[in-house]
C-alpha cells in the first residue's frame, strides 16, 4: 500500500466493498446544529466564549433543529501517560447529551481538533501512541454511553488532514481502532451508528479516496461518512482581498449586485457547484444507502461598513440566508444530513437560547430565505422535482387551480408544473406546486388506488405527509389516510397519481432533485 500502483489497485478493488444498505441514521430531513467553541476548547469549556446549559439546548429545539453535534476535546482532558479521560469532563459531556435527549434531539458526539493530536498527524504509517489514544478514549466513551439508544451517534475524528492514498490508509487504520473499540463494548454500542469523516472532510477528496469501510462483520451497515462545506471560500470565509481574487459578498444569481459587481460570486461557484459536489456524495454513498453527514457548514456576515449603501448590505444579508438554505435543502434532497456550525452569539444566544440571527435560523430549519431587496425571482424558495422510481414520471400539478382535480404524472421536462415546494408543517410536510400554489391532498380517501388530489391550502391533515427516506429516495405517507403516494406503475405521461397502502414497491419511492 506504500507504493502508488498498489494503492491504486487496492482503491479500485475496494470500491466494490462499499455495502448497499438502506437504513437512515438521522431524522429526515435533518436540521442539525453544532455546539461550537464550547466543549471542544482545549483550554476548557468557556474559554472560547460559551458554556452549555439546558436553557441553550431548549432554545435549539425551540428554534426547529432536530439534531445536535457536540464537538469534544478528549485528549486535552486526559492523562497523557495513562490516556484516562478526566471523569468530570466525561460526565459533563454526558450531561449535555442528556439535555439533548430530554428534548428528543438526535446527538452526534465526535473527537474534534483538540490541538491536532490526531487530525494533524495522519502520516504514511500508523503512530502507535495516536492509535493507543484512539483506542483508550473510545473505549471509555463507549462505556459511558453503553445503554444510550440509536439517537446517539459517534464520529471518530473531525477534519483529518489526509490527501493521498497512503494517508487515507493510515486514517482507515485509526478508524478501524475506533470501530473495534466501540463495538467491543457491547450493549447499544454493538449497533450504534459510527461516522467516519472523509479526508479533509472535502467532498472531492472523499469521493476519490474513501473507497472502503473499516471491518465490522456484525454490523457492516452501521457506518456513515462525514464531509464539511465551506465553499466557495471567497464568499463564506475570506476576510481580506488577495492578489488572486477578491472577497465575494453576494451569492446566488438573484442576489447579484448591479453596483458592486466585483463582489458577485461567479456562476460556476454558485448553485451548480453545490449540485456537482453533493451529487458526488449521493452517487458514491447515499445512493448505496451509506449515510453522509454534512457535519459543518457556515457563511460569514460582513460588516455593514463594507457596502456602498444599506440596500447592498441588505442584499448581502439576504444572500447569506439563501446560501444557507441552498446548502440545507440540496443536502437533504440527496440524503446528506446537514449541521450548521454555530458559535456563541452567531445564530443563538448561549445564555438564553434566543435566536440572534432569526433569518438564518429559519433558512437552516426548513424555512424560506430572505428575498433579495426589491424582489427578483423568488430566490428565497427552493423547489424540487419528485420523480417516481418505478415509472420515471414526475409528479405534475397540471397547471390546475380547481379544488378536487386529480394530481398527475408527466415526463421529466422543464416546467413549473413539475416543481414542488416542500413546506415544513411540524413533523410533517406539505407539497406545494410552484405554478399554482395548490397542495397535494389525500382527500380523506383511504381506499387503495384512490387518486391523490390537488387542493388549495387548508391546513388539513389531508395535506400533510410524513416524508421518510428509502435508500436515496423518499416516501410520502398521508397523515389523514395513512396511504402513500404511489405511481401505480403508470408509465404514460398524463396518468393519475395514486395512493396505496405502504409497501416496499418502488412505485412509492421518489427521487428529489432541487431546482
Amino acid at each position: 500500500m506504500n507504493k502508488r500502483i498498489n494503492a491504486l489497485i487496492v482503491a479500485l478493488a475496494c470500491i466494490l466493498l462499499l455495502p448497499a444498505i438502506s437504513r437512515a441514521q438521522l431524522p429526515n430531513p435533518t436540521y442539525g446544529w453544532n455546539l461550537g467553541n464550547t466543549l471542544e476548547a482545549p483550554c476548557g469549556e468557556g474559554c472560547w466564549g460559551g458554556t452549555a446549559s439546558q436553557t441553550l439546548i431548549n432554545g435549539v429545539a425551540a428554534a426547529g433543529y432536530n439534531a445536535v453535534r457536540i464537538p469534544c476535546a478528549w485528549d486535552s482532558h486526559a492523562n497523557q501517560s495513562t490516556h484516562v479521560i478526566d471523569s468530570a469532563y466525561l460526565n459533563r459531556v454526558k450531561q449535555v447529551v442528556d439535555w439533548c435527549y430530554a428534548k428528543n434531539l438526535y446527538v452526534l458526539v465526535n473527537a474534534h481538533w483538540d490541538g491536532g493530536w490526531l487530525e494533524n498527524n495522519i502520516g504514511t504509517s500508523v503512530n502507535s501512541t495516536i492509535n493507543a489514544k484512539q483506542q483508550s478514549y473510545w473505549q471509555q466513551i463507549a462505556a459511558t454511553f453503553h445503554n444510550y439508544d440509536a439517537k446517539l451517534l459517534f464520529a471518530g475524528a473531525n477534519e483529518p488532514n489526509a490527501s493521498t492514498s497512503a494517508q487515507m490508509s493510515t486514517l482507515l487504520a485509526y478508524y478501524q481502532t475506533f470501530v473495534t473499540a466501540v463495538r467491543n463494548d457491547g450493549g447499544s454500542n454493538s449497533t450504534r451508528w459510527l461516522i467516519l469523516p472523509g479526508p479533509n472532510t472535502n467532498t472531492t477528496l472523499t469521493n476519490d479516496l474513501f473507497n472502503t469501510l473499516p471491518n465490522d462483520p456484525a454490523n457492516p451497515d452501521r457506518m456513515g461518512i462525514e464531509v464539511h462545506w465551506y465553499a466557495p471560500w471567497q464568499y463564506v470565509g475570506m476576510t481580506a482581498d488577495e492578489s488572486w481574487g477578491k472577497m465575494w459578498y453576494f451569492w446566488g444569481a438573484n442576489y447579484h449586485s448591479s453596483t458592486m459587481t466585483d463582489r458577485n460570486a461567479t456562476s460556476d461557484q454558485e448553485e451548480s457547484m453545490v449540485t456537482t459536489e453533493f451529487n458526488k456524495m449521493q452517487s458514491k454513498f447515499t445512493s448505496k444507502g451509506i449515510p453522509v453527514v454534512l457535519g459543518e457548514f457556515w457563511a460569514q456576515k460582513h460588516a455593514s461598513s463594507a457596502f456602498t449603501n444599506t440596500t447592498e448590505y441588505n442584499r448581502h444579508v439576504a444572500s447569506r440566508t439563501f446560501w444557507h438554505k441552498v446548502t440545507v435543502d440540496y443536502a437533504n434532497a440527496r440524503g446528506i444530513r446537514p449541521f450548521i456550525w454555530d458559535t456563541p452569539g452567531t445564530f443563538l444566544n448561549w445564555s438564553t437560547g434566543a435566536k440572534t440571527d432569526p433569518d438564518c435560523v429559519t433558512a437552516t430549519t426548513g424555512g424560506a430565505a430572505l428575498p433579495p431587496p426589491g424582489g427578483g425571482g423568488g430566490g428565497g424558495t427552493t423547489y424540487y422535482k419528485l420523480k417516481n422510481a418505478a415509472t420515471g414520471l414526475v409528479i405534475d400539478g397540471k397547471g390546475s387551480t380547481t379544488n378536487g382535480d386529480w394530481c398527475g404524472q408527466w415526463s421529466d421536462v422543464t416546467s413549473n408544473n413539475l416543481q414542488w415546494e416542500i413546506v415544513t408543517a411540524g413533523s410533517y410536510v406539505q407539497l406545494k406546486n410552484r405554478a399554482t400554489g395548490m397542495m397535494i391532498d389525500g382527500a380523506g380517501n383511504s381506499t387503495n388506488g384512490a387518486d391523490a388530489l390537488l387542493w388549495s391550502n387548508s391546513g388539513s391533515n389531508n395535506q400533510q405527509w410524513t416524508q421518510s427516506a428509502s435508500g436515496s429516495n423518499f416516501k410520502y405517507q398521508n397523515r389523514a389516510t395513512g396511504l402513500y403516494l404511489d405511481g401505480m406503475g403508470r408509465t404514460t405521461a398524463g396518468s393519475h397519481m395514486g395512493q396505496y397502502a405502504g409497501s416496499s414497491s418502488t412505485n412509492q419511492q421518489f427521487s428529489r432533485t432541487a431546482m
